[in-house]
């Protein structure tokens, strides 16, 4: 399943040390993790986007500057179908940016997308009547009810204002599991620990895991 980055801070912080590290963990990955990647970041105020079919560590990621809000994701397709551009995360509307990493099966919910995870997005949607969180834990919810098994189900979306994670597995918690830490003024979530060289950021310290079926707001 796929990989997931969140990276926000109230200063500019450098975009490439942390995705240099998505793509480490990515290549590494016991599953593969190559059927594209994309990234959402705040640029001058305005929400910037790219997405690419190639692999992360294939990609020219010194090319990115600095941000204060980052999510990025790294694709492994279901039963490796659906390869397309399009269907790379994050995805977005005018107001929200999402990303997800898991594996339902027997899901009995209505819903436009092109694929499972986009049909989460515009389900959590639905319910946003001004309060992410409460939009979140409703959708999730019902999804739960209305599923045969849950593999795993783990959201990222940010709204600009917050940043919320879902993170949800009946399975393989080594893999699953989301990690965070705050250091610095920097918050990281990523789908492993990692540590990077830098002034702002530390190696490997204080990265504790997010609860399973639970949801953090950052």
């Amino acid at each position: 399943m796929c990989r997931l980055l969140l990276v926000k801070s109230d200063r500019e912080f450098s975009i490439p040390p942390f995705l240099k590290e998505l793509a480490s963990i990515s290549r590494n990955s016991k599953e593969y993790q190559g059927h594209g990647w994309g990234c959402s970041y705040l640029e001058g105020g305005e929400w910037k986007t790219y997405k690419n079919i190639k692999p992360i560590w294939e990609d020219d990621l010194g090319s990115f500057r600095g941000t204060t809000l980052l999510l990025a994701h790294s694709r492994s397709a279901f039963k490796d179908e659906g390869i397309a551009i399009e269907n790379n995360m994050p995805f977005c509307d005018e107001r929200h940016h999402f990303i997800f990493n898991g594996e339902l099966r027997g899901v009995r919910i209505r819903e436009e997308g092109r694929t499972g995870a986009e049909k989460i997005f515009n389900f959590i949607k639905r319910f946003n009547k001004g309060n992410l969180v409460e939009a979140l834990k409703k959708a999730t919810d019902i999804i739960k009810k209305r599923t045969s098994y849950i593999r795993a189900m783990n959201i990222v979306i940010t709204d600009r204002l917050q940043s919320l994670v879902f993170s949800l597995y009946n399975e393989d918690p080594d893999y699953f599991t989301m990690f965070y830490i705050i250091e610095d003024g920097i918050t990281v979530v990523c789908s492993e620990s990692f540590g990077i060289n830098s002034e702002s950021f530390g190696k490997n310290a204080g990265w504790m895991s997010i609860c399973n079926d639970c949801v953090r707001v950052f």
